[in-house]
């Protein structure tokens, strides 16, 4: 903690206490709650199921996938050992501004851009789901069709 020198207090405050206000979840607890959302969906394991597997309700995974409460460390080796990931997975694509402890934690959250705790299209169950039956399909041939088809869909959408 960084403690201010009394004459400059009014102007700088007492101290960066990296907390935020009341309310607001931490962008690192959010962005973990989203990959284990992504990873939950992916794999088809609804909130309760994951839950039974770890002696969780699902409103606890609800919150957690939320970042409304903190994963702690057992925990998360619990979730990683379930979900067949690296604890790391979890810290994956964190965005920088998080990673850097910039931004969010230095002026409070509702001064900054929100677009820091947006999910990106990559956690959007419809992109979880797409991949999922993607993989579904046991044909290499076709498979390698369909996606074909989507660069070519894609391409075609942007002019």
């Amino acid at each position: 903690m960084v403690k201010v020198p009394e004459k400059y207090q009014e102007r700088y405050g007492k101290a960066d206490t990296g907390r935020l206000p009341p309310g607001v979840s931490n962008p690192v607890d959010v962005h973990v709650g989203n990959r284990l959302r992504q990873r939950r969906t992916l794999l088809g394991l609804s909130q309760e199921k994951l839950g039974e597997a770890v002696g969780l309700t699902f409103q606890q995974i609800q919150k957690y996938e939320k970042g409304a409460n903190r994963i702690g460390a057992s925990r998360l080796f619990q979730f990683s050992e379930v979900l067949d990931v690296e604890i790391s997975y979890f810290f994956d694509e964190m965005p920088p501004e998080i990673r850097t402890r910039r931004g969010a934690y230095n002026t409070g959250l509702k001064d900054q851009d929100q677009e820091i705790l947006q999910p990106n299209p990559m956690a959007r169950r419809e992109t979880l789901e797409l991949v999922r039956y993607y993989y579904q399909i046991t044909n290499p041939d076709v498979r390698k069709n369909v996606f074909e088809l989507a660069k070519t869909l894609a391409r075609g959408d942007k002019g």
